[in-house]
């Protein structure tokens, strides 16, 4: 019970300190599904959302899972090829509903894929195709 009371907590916490990003017109642009890379297991879906005041969040929605490594971060990148300067941040967790803000200087119309990328070791450790 203790668990699921965190859990609560913690995603009642994510809601309220995103819900301005997601508050108002906004609209799905893309989505895909993570496939493992490197030998790790990434499963789960991705969601890009443009809000309306132009900038886009990315969503890792609640069944994404990680099987775990060093250094995990959130980034976009095209044809198999990581790019660098989209980092979003660390990974928050290794499962479940996550929410990163992607700033203005990345354009979510320019990458056709979605990267959980270990910085550590520069591989990728899941990519989730975006359409």
């Amino acid at each position: 019970m203790k668990f699921f009371s965190t859990a609560l907590i913690a995603i009642t916490a994510a809601t309220i300190s995103f819900s301005p990003v997601l508050a108002g017109d906004h609209s799905s642009v893309a989505s895909g599904t993570f496939t493992g890379a490197s030998d790790h297991i990434t499963t789960g879906g991705v969601q890009i959302i443009k809000t309306a005041d132009g900038g886009a969040v990315v969503i890792l929605d609640t069944d994404f899972s990680l099987d775990g490594a060093p250094d995990p971060r959130v980034g976009f990148g095209n044809d198999g090829t990581y790019v660098d300067v989209t980092d979003l941040g660390e990974l928050q967790q290794l499962t479940g509903l996550q929410i990163y803000i992607v700033p203005p200087t990345v354009n979510v119309d320019d990458f056709n894929e979605v990267y959980i990328w270990c910085k550590q070791f520069s591989v990728p450790l899941g990519v989730a195709g975006i359409s």
